[in-house]
């Protein structure tokens, strides 16, 4: 069986069991305030047998100061960090991190780009691990056989900084924002310089996706939570946006979970938005 949004923790047993040379488990944990803090986690307790992939170092291209915290890597780039990690194109590809899902999100996005469809957030990260009483290690696993993923067509899409600021005027698409609703409103900004939001989006905190433990609520209530954002607009017809096209990805896949489709992301997002001197900014409710 190929999982290619979530997974459980008893799911996920089950298939290091009955399967265990096609698994491959990713911790991606992070810390958007201290760029050392998701290895250190790693190091301190992981998975037995995960490996570490690091949102910083690997997940992310070169910044040019205009393009975000997080802009996109080389195809090329990307595809070697899969490779490193013993991921072929029929592997299982299972991401956790301790932030139910923020991280893991964006490598599992990451993955899709790539044209790779077996890949699914461990649902609930690593608290829901232990909360099933497995257990965590300190144990580095051995470096993988070298992967032989290969580059597949896209199934998701991305939009520029000059297409979202030409929808500003034209509001063809809905920019939907994952950050916190303060932020969105431009009040605690800490991350980046600048607050506020792109003019005419709308608020969807990500962490409206989940349940008071962590894992993704049900399909049915992310639905009807979408509706109260987005009315009856497509996916299609969405543009998602958040700090640095990170917690974007956890609303990418709770619209899937919802099955309401995919939508475009907007890699650079508002760290790329705030840095641009032609870009309008907005304040206060949407």
């Amino acid at each position: 069986m190929s999982y290619q949004h979530l997974i459980s923790v008893a799911q996920l047993l089950s298939l290091q069991q009955s399967d265990p040379t096609h698994v491959v488990v990713l911790d991606s944990s992070h810390d958007l305030f201290d760029p050392q803090a998701g290895a250190l986690a790693y190091a301190q307790n992981h998975l037995p047998g995960a490996h570490f992939v690091s949102m910083e170092k690997e997940m992310g291209g070169v910044k040019e100061g205009n393009n975000g915290r997080h802009p996109l890597p080389k195809r090329q780039d990307a595809l070697a960090v899969f490779r490193r990690l013993g991921v072929n194109d029929d592997t299982q590809v299972v991401i956790y991190d301790n932030s139910q899902g923020t991280h893991a999100s964006r490598v599992w996005w990451t993955l899709r780009w790539l044209g790779h469809q077996s890949v699914a957030i461990l649902d609930g990260g690593v608290q829901a691990w232990q909360a099933q009483g497995q257990p965590l290690t300190q144990v580095v696993p051995a470096a993988p056989h070298e992967g032989a993923l290969t580059d597949r067509p896209t199934t998701v899409s991305v939009v520029s900084f000059e297409e979202v600021l030409a929808n500003v005027h034209s509001q063809d698409r809905l920019v939907v924002d994952a950050r916190s609703e303060d932020r969105f409103r431009g009040e605690n900004e800490t991350l980046d310089p600048v607050g506020g939001h792109i003019p005419g989006a709308v608020s969807r905190f990500y962490r409206h996706n989940l349940n008071e433990d962590g894992t993704f609520k049900t399909p049915e209530a992310l639905k009807q939570g979408f509706a109260a954002v987005i009315g009856a607009r497509r996916a299609s017809d969405l543009i998602m946006q958040c700090g640095s096209g990170v917690s974007a990805c956890h609303n990418l896949l709770a619209l899937e979970l919802a099955g309401l489709g995919t939508a475009p992301l907007y890699v650079g997002s508002w760290s790329e938005w705030c840095s641009r001197d032609q870009a309008p900014v907005a304040t206060g409710q949407a």
